[in-house]
Parts: structure tokens; sequence; C-alpha cells
């Protein structure tokens, strides 16, 4: 059985995307086309270890509230994030890694 401290990564690069793009939980909740829950988004966001089918789950969430935010220019130059640019637990994190949207999100 895992212990607590297994399960529990604390806060996740996924604050800090969404912070930047200015979304809350409640964006994810709403945008989602797979009945993402607000518990699911709260675990994802604190840390808590989630599944490989989850964690993409809330990629494809984030990347489709993001998307509907922007305008027609800023689609196509928009890179889509992957689940491990989102949870430092995720097999190929790189912390190092700059945003691929960082020119738009500075514009």
């Amino acid at each position: 059985m895992m212990s607590e401290e297994e399960r529990d990564f604390g806060p996740q690069p996924l604050i800090a995307v969404m912070e930047k793009w200015g979304l809350e939980s409640h964006d994810l909740v709403e945008a989602s086309e797979e009945q993402l829950t607000y518990k699911q988004v709260q675990r994802a966001r604190s840390g808590r270890k989630l599944t490989l089918k989850m964690m993409m789950k809330v990629a494809r969430t984030l990347n489709l509230a993001i998307w509907n935010k922007l305008d027609k220019e800023k689609r196509e130059k928009f890179v889509e994030y992957l689940h491990k640019d989102l949870f430092s637990y995720s097999k190929g994190f790189d912390a190092d890694k700059p945003d691929p949207n960082q020119d738009m999100l500075s514009a």
C-alpha cells in the first residue's frame, strides 16, 4: 500500500500555467467535454498522484480552455501543453523547459 507521501507531490506546474492564462478551476470544469469535475481539478492542482489517463484528460481540458480564450490568429500559434508539462511527477517532466507559449503570453 502506498503511503501518503508517495501519492502527494505538492502544488503542480499546472497551477502556474493556469495562472499565466488567467484560468480558474471553474474554467476547466466548464470547458471540459469529458465531464471533468471540480474534485478532479483540485486533486490535479494539489499534486495528488493521478493516473496517466487522468493527467491527459486534465491537459486536454486545459488546452481547450485556453483555446476558447484565443482569437483566430493566436490559435494558429498556440502550442498545446502535454501532461508532462503540467505534472512534476510525470515521466519526462523537465522543470527547466521553457513555456512554448511564452511569446504569446508576453504580448
